[in-house]
């Protein structure tokens, strides 16, 4: 019988130390998770949670595991950090396992994102050293695919593009060229002293001038008689009606002189206040703001005149100083310079330049749709104008749209050096640090853009979203409608929001379709997913092997009406 009992206990204690010093089996995938599963990118990088679980009775007491995430694409690879864990008799600083219990573990993990990563799976592989020996565990797949919506977001000219500084050209200039003739108190005559003045001799040589002017043309000419509001209203609206005849009929005369004439408009003003009241507050009188306060105070021409002559002093020297200039004729010529035609403007751009204004240049960008002309254009600009900012500005804008961040680099930088405090340079140059990934200096050129003609709000949103600050990208957003907009919507799961911002886009591309349809396909609904799939690969073909790919769609990858779309 004690044999027996002794026996008994050898076994026992041979089945146990037996156990405590096999291999560690293959485990279930049900033994871990992956957060979030499918992976998402967020920021260009994949961050995943991963927690575990031992089965009791599993954990070799002299073994110590390494667990190490790799994620497989295609035939890549890339490994994240390990975990490495111990059984109960190991010594060592890594986490326990009890033997009798199990016990789980999580760490962390992170993959920098490369676009072939969209179709991947990550696995976790264990590598075993127990006591001498060294083996592997088979591998666990713990996750498929990651979600890469995020990197919808456009940092290009597609979406909110630099701004160029637009020319001053004008096709039509107006010009204004005056004089004036001076009479005598309640006289009408000419006098030769005031007809032969060099203002007034001039003035008919430039309705000449411009009569005969090629790009030249009279838009008006006007002679205006005047009287001083002094004396009684009949007496005054004689003297500036005769004024004003005895004016013309000497324009005419000297006109007919030249062999040219001209239309001419009459204006008569019997009692010049208006005129009278621009003089003495442009005077130094004593009295100055006295008489304003009449003028002010009283509308009625004879209550105005007896209390200004109640200012004995002042009056006397109004009837020196400011009512002479008065007793008037006004000649006022109103004419047209006309500018070069859109074909004799693109002509010159092309051939001769030189001959062009730095306003003609610019605008003769605008003639042309093609960029490469366009930027030919800005480069001669530099060239002539090389201290105007706008050329340098507009050559970036132009690089920008070709997708030569460099380039448009460049030209900012120089456009930034004429011209520091410029909005829309800095703006501009925001733009191209982030889609440089330069998020830092993006920050600080939009910081100096408020009251740029570009969609700063839109930009420093597509910053934020960059950034993963989705709470500061909500605020600057706001109200705006863009793509970015609407993705920044999708990553917070506003699908309804985003479904609204993406309908009112004012230029509908196909990331927006391409967004709606994963729009739909988040809320399941399958008619949206194909009629925008099928729009947006219509619009962009390179769609179609995006979606293929895109996990967003794997609940319809294997429907016939799919892969229509996508073959």
């Amino acid at each position: 019988m004690k044999k027996l009992v002794f026996l008994s206990a050898s076994l026992l204690l041979v089945l146990l130390f037996s156990s405590c010093g096999k291999d560690l089996g293959a485990l279930a995938s049900s033994n871990f998770k992956a957060n979030p599963s499918p992976l998402e990118v967020k920021v260009g990088v994949v961050n995943v949670d991963i927690t575990g679980q031992f089965p009791a009775k599993y954990f070799n007491k002299n073994a110590v595991l390494t667990v190490t995430p790799v994620l497989k694409y295609g035939a890549e690879s890339v490994k994240g950090s390990p975990i490495t864990l111990q059984g109960e008799k190991v010594t060592g600083n890594n986490k326990s396992i009890s033997y009798k219990e199990g016990g789980n573990f999580d760490f962390k993990a992170s993959f920098d994102y490369v676009p072939e990563m969209a179709v991947s799976e990550l696995v976790l592989e264990f590598d075993v050293v127990q006591k001498k020996k060294t083996y592997q565990v088979p591998p666990v797949k713990i996750a498929d695919g990651i979600v890469a919506t995020s990197t919808l977001l456009s940092t290009g000219a597609g979406e909110t593009g630099p701004v160029i500084i637009p020319d001053k050209f004008q096709r039509v200039i107006e010009e204004k060229s005056g004089a004036g003739i001076l009479f005598q108190i309640q006289q009408a005559e000419l006098r030769k002293s005031e007809a032969n003045s060099t203002a007034v001799v001039d003035f008919i040589k430039k309705i000449k001038e411009v009569q005969d002017a090629e790009r030249l043309e009279v838009s008006k000419l006007e002679i205006s008689g005047y009287a001083s509001p002094d004396g009684p209203f009949s007496l005054n609206k004689g003297l500036s009606e005769k004024r004003q005849k005895v004016t013309v009929d000497y324009i005419n005369k000297e006109l007919k002189k030249l062999k040219t004439s001209a239309d001419i408009s009459s204006k008569v003003t019997a009692e010049d206040w208006e005129g009278f009241q621009e003089l003495v507050s442009a005077s130094t009188l004593q009295d100055k703001n006295a008489i304003l306060r009449v003028l002010s105070s009283y509308s009625d021409p004879e209550q105005r005149e007896r209390e200004i002559k109640n200012l004995s002093v002042a009056y006397k020297a109004l009837a020196d100083d400011i009512l002479p200039q008065l007793r008037r004729a006004r000649l006022t010529l109103v004419y047209n310079i006309i500018g070069k035609t859109d074909d004799e403007i693109k002509q010159l751009a092309a051939s001769n330049p030189s001959e062009l204004s730095v306003e003609e240049l610019l605008y003769a960008a605008t003639l042309t749709n093609d960029l490469n002309e366009k930027a030919a254009i800005y480069q001669k600009t530099v060239s002539q104008y090389p201290k105007d900012v706008r050329g340098y500005n507009n050559l970036g804008q132009v690089k920008f749209a070709q997708n030569d961040v460099a380039k448009a680099e460049e030209a900012f930088t120089k456009a930034l050096q004429i011209a520091p405090s410029s909005s829309d340079v800095n703006y501009n140059l925001g733009l191209v640090s982030l889609a440089k990934g330069e998020w830092a200096k993006a920050e600080s050129y939009f910081a100096k853009a408020n009251g740029t003609t570009g969609n700063l709000k839109a930009a420093q949103g597509s910053l934020y979203t960059a950034q993963g600050e989705y709470d500061k990208a909500k605020t600057a957003f706001a109200s705006e409608a863009t793509n970015n907009a609407g993705l920044l919507q999708i990553l917070n799961a506003d699908y309804n929001g985003a479904l609204k911002t993406l309908n009112a886009v004012a230029k509908p591309d196909a990331t927006t379709a391409y967004l709606k349809a994963v729009v739909g396909a988040r809320t399941n609904n399958k008619d949206a997913v194909y009629s925008n799939l099928k729009k947006a690969v219509s619009l962009d073909k390179s769609y179609a092997q995006k979606a293929a790919k895109d996990i967003e769609f794997s609940k319809f990858a294997s429907e016939s009406d799919f892969l229509s779309i996508i073959k």
